[in-house]
């Protein structure tokens, strides 16, 4: 029997996120919340995440890109620490960044440099270099 989108979203998000992200999450919905909560899994993590086009990584730099440039920090913050999960680099996310600058604004690279700092430093397997050890 096939998978379906909110399954298959649920499945991805985890990858992306981690069990403990998501059952943290799970745990936080409410009545008021649960649609929106079901269709964001279906519908960007069970469709769109589940496209084959792009890769994970790719999908992960896109989404930092486009929460830098319209300054939404708390996602912006999980999406960060999620790109570990996948395996984007810190160069790479630096990157993004500079796109962000260019093509959305100073001030919203700036910030986005700014929060990535303090959230990537604080991951494990820095080198410090801007790579993965």
């Amino acid at each position: 029997m096939d998978e379906s989108c909110y399954d298959t979203g649920m499945r991805i998000r985890r990858e992306v996120h981690g069990d403990a992200w998501v059952d943290q999450a799970e745990a936080r919905k409410t009545t008021f919340d649960a649609d929106f909560q079901h269709f964001i899994t279906e519908v960007a993590w069970g469709t769109l995440w589940a496209r084959p086009n792009l890769d994970r990584r790719t999908r992960s730099l896109l989404t930092i890109a486009i929460l830098a440039a319209l300054g939404r920090s708390e996602e912006l913050e999980l999406h960060l620490r999620s790109s570990q999960n996948i395996g984007v680099a810190t160069d790479e996310i630096a990157e993004a960044l500079l796109h962000v600058a260019v093509y959305a604004g100073i001030p919203a690279a700036n910030s986005a440099f700014s929060l990535s700092k303090r959230v990537l430093a604080a991951e494990p397997g820095e080198s410090g270099d801007g790579k993965r050890d």
